[in-house]
């Protein structure tokens, strides 16, 4: 095999070193800026509803934006069955 000269450390002037640092804090306080405004509460909350938005519209709509009757169709039954079983449990205790 063929022997490797060892790699020559590259020489650096103190300004350049200063410039890397400088331009390494900029990066590291830009990410700790981002960080700290997606870790709101407000924020989160924000994200957490078009979350729900984009699954609900997922769910009561195809692919090409029409409504998906069917679906809705048996979510709407399953609230009207859990509701009829609410209202005779009431009934049925009084």
């Amino acid at each position: 095999m063929a022997d490797k000269a060892p790699a020559k450390p590259a020489t650096r002037s103190a300004k350049d070193i200063e410039a890397d640092l400088a331009a390494t804090r900029e990066r590291l306080a830009g990410t700790i800026d981002e960080l700290a405004f997606r870790a709101q509460p407000k924020e989160l909350a924000k994200r957490q509803v078009e979350d729900v938005k984009l699954k609900v519209g997922g769910f009561t709509h195809t692919p090409d934006g029409e409504l998906n009757n069917q679906k809705l169709a048996i979510a709407l039954g399953g609230v009207a069955a859990v509701l009829l079983t609410l209202g005779l449990l009431r009934r049925a205790r009084a």
